[in-house]
């Protein structure tokens, strides 16, 4: 399905040549549901943004929303770095080919790297609030009931979830579980502790009280 320029549920798929080529790059590595997926959260963002009238650039926040979780893949994981550092990583290399502004560069690589990070993700810039919004609003359904059900459904029904709540701990899992360490402080950690029989993180208390200092 071409989906370049196409409107859904009143929001319009950007349809730049660096748009077009982000979502290439999910289609090429990501998974149908981790594609599927995306789209949601996209559109839910941008929803969101248009509903608080909030002044943000929607190219950015889609390509931004394209590699959100690209940092869980083979092709853009690493050994030793969160997932979400990974994405935003390959994002600013990606954007970089497009001579986007330093400004521009950090602003995504800020909305990628902190989509996972309630309590301070709303508070930033539109791009990275949103993206936060849209990624919780799919995964677990916060702001649900923001949306009608006509628009749910609309979405859902271009975008299928794919038995998202049987299938996404396993392919959030699947790209981390060779680095379970990067979780420490995150809520991956709460995956590893699900998947991983036994799984003990790291607890700052106990590095505090084990820490080198003499008191």
């Amino acid at each position: 399905m071409t989906i370049s320029g196409k409107t859904i549920a009143g929001i319009k798929i950007p349809d730049s040549a660096m748009a077009g080529q982000a979502t290439e790059l999910l289609r090429e590595h990501g998974s149908e549901l981790l594609y599927n997926h995306t789209l949601r959260v996209f559109l839910f963002a941008a929803l969101n943004g248009q509903q608080n009238n909030l002044r943000f650039d929607a190219e950015l926040l889609y390509v931004s929303t394209m590699f959100h979780d690209l940092g869980l893949t083979a092709h853009y994981r690493s050994d030793d770095k969160r997932f979400e550092i990974d994405g935003a990583n390959a994002a600013r290399d990606f954007l970089r080919g497009y001579g986007v502004s330093p400004q521009s560069l950090q602003l995504v690589w800020d909305t990628i790297a902190l989509h996972t990070s309630p309590g301070i993700a709303e508070y930033k810039e539109p791009e990275v609030a949103l993206l936060n919004y849209g990624a919780a609003l799919d995964v677990i359904g916060k702001g649900y009931d923001q949306l009608s059900n006509t628009i749910r459904e609309e979405i859902v029904q271009q975008f299928p979830r794919n038995g998202l709540k049987e299938n996404m701990i396993n392919t959030f899992f699947d790209g981390f579980k060779h680095k379970p360490h990067t979780t420490y402080g995150s809520i991956n950690a709460d995956i590893c502790a699900c998947m991983i029989p036994n799984y003990q993180s790291k607890n700052y208390c106990d590095l505090i009280l084990h820490s080198p200092w003499s008191e």
